[in-house]
């Protein structure tokens, strides 16, 4: 029998643990770690945000962080094909060399000993106020279908209320991400509807938005197709206030928001992106975890990505905590920038802290008559969790200001009736 190379499989967990899959897999090859070659920016080249059109994009299937996982992504441990979406993307065969004989390894070593916790956490809904309603739903068109999940708070007597989409980040649900973010409370609190698309496994094996994807990157294909028709079912079948239909998400679910955002700024009249990436940082797979990484390098937003209104500042609002070690807090400040496009804003800073101790900077963008077009908070000392969410949903982090409650001040400022910048 040949004898195994002798291998540090703990300097290879931890590298994994920080993303550094190349330098894992030098080691778990028997050599020494290399350094990274830096990733060159992608190129994009017309479409919603400028990213080239893929017949079969890849889809990323990472786990994200979780107790388990040490605060970083890292493979999937499933028992059938570590990649699994849609039947025309990258199968196992197609996956590169390297990072399946990784994979395949660090399902081989298990659980690291000492951790505990899993990922995404199952919740049971909570009690719901008497004459509150937490409905089961479905949508479905051409590009697929989604379940999805939408609160109507215990006062609606039938008038037009503002409406919220959010999207949950991976492995997380729409019970779990209601839980984290609290957002049912506040929707009861200031009478507004609110819904959870969810994602489906058979679309991401770690059910995240299949953000990084350019055929998920475009005004009626793909994934936005599906949450815009969900938007748009909710609005046929209940009276939303005009012009106050608002869209956030948290991870994978922020970079989705800010896809929609940039696809759909007639539908949506601000959005949330909470440790999110700016539409199109990414175009497939390598992009992806480069721009987790190191930050994105998204496009200008010009064209069709924002139906031919350039100029326009798309209103948004930013949370990133400056130690996220999964979305390089970089990503926020192109989130910023991107929406801000060509914008003449006026920029105010302040910092403060939250009743729970966390420090943060808050910056606004205010345009000429002082209402806030852009704010972005970060959060000094978090990590990759929803600020000020509740400990009985998954990725959430009590300590910091209330990132769900700011969101609805911000959003509540803004409507799609609205005059344009000049």
């Amino acid at each position: 029998m040949n004898a195994l190379p002798r291998i540090d499989v703990k300097e290879a967990t931890r590298l994994t643990r920080e993303g550094r899959l190349e330098e894992a897999m030098a080691i778990l090859r028997g050599g020494l770690p290399s350094a990274p070659a830096p990733a060159a920016p992608p190129t994009f080249e017309g479409g919603a945000c400028n990213g080239p059109t893929r017949s079969t994009p890849p889809l990323l299937d990472m786990v994200p962080p979780s107790p388990e996982t040490g605060g970083a992504w890292t493979p999937p441990q499933f028992s059938q094909t570590p990649f699994v979406g849609r039947p025309s993307s990258m199968g196992q065969t197609e996956m590169p060399e390297a990072l399946r004989e990784l994979m395949d390894r660090m399902r081989q070593l298990g659980p690291t000993n000492g951790l505990h916790g899993g990922r995404g956490q199952a919740h049971a809904p909570a009690p719901l106020p008497d004459g509150a309603r937490f409905e089961e739903r479905n949508f479905a068109n051409a590009a697929g279908s989604r379940a999805y999940k939408l609160y109507v708070p215990s006062d609606y007597t039938g008038q037009a209320l503002p409406l919220v989409l959010m999207l949950h980040g991976c492995t997380q649900s729409p019970d779990d991400f209601a839980a984290g973010t609290r957002m049912n409370e506040l929707a009861e609190e200031l009478t507004f509807l609110v819904a959870y698309p969810a994602q489906a496994q058979t679309a991401n094996a770690s059910k995240c938005w299949n953000w990084f994807s350019a055929a998920d990157q475009r005004r009626d294909q793909g994934e936005p197709s599906l949450i815009a028709g969900i938007t748009r079912e909710i609005m046929r079948d209940y009276p939303v206030e005009p012009g106050q239909v608002y869209v956030a998400g948290l991870s994978a679910g922020g970079a989705a928001a800010a896809v929609m955002g940039a696809t759909y700024p007639d539908l949506y009249a601000a959005i949330g992106v909470h440790s999110g990436l700016a539409c199109g940082a990414a175009r497939d797979m390598p992009s992806a975890f480069a721009a987790m990484k190191q930050g994105g390098s998204p496009p200008a937003t010009k064209g069709s990505g924002r139906q031919g209104r350039p100029g326009r500042a798309v209103p948004t609002i930013v949370f990133h905590g400056d130690r996220d070690n999964t979305v390089n807090p970089l990503n926020g400040d192109q989130v910023v920038a991107q929406a801000k496009a060509a914008a003449d804003l006026r920029k105010d800073v302040n910092r403060g802290q939250s009743p729970g101790g966390m420090s943060y900077t808050r910056t606004v963008h205010a345009d000429a008559s002082g209402r806030a077009m852009l704010e972005q908070w970060v959060l000094h000392g978090a990590g990759h969790a929803w600020s000020g969410g509740s400990a009985t949903g998954s990725y959430t982090d009590p300590r910091g200001p209330d990132a769900s409650r700011e969101m609805m001040r911000f959003f509540l400022q803004h409507s799609t009736q609205a005059a344009p910048l000049s």
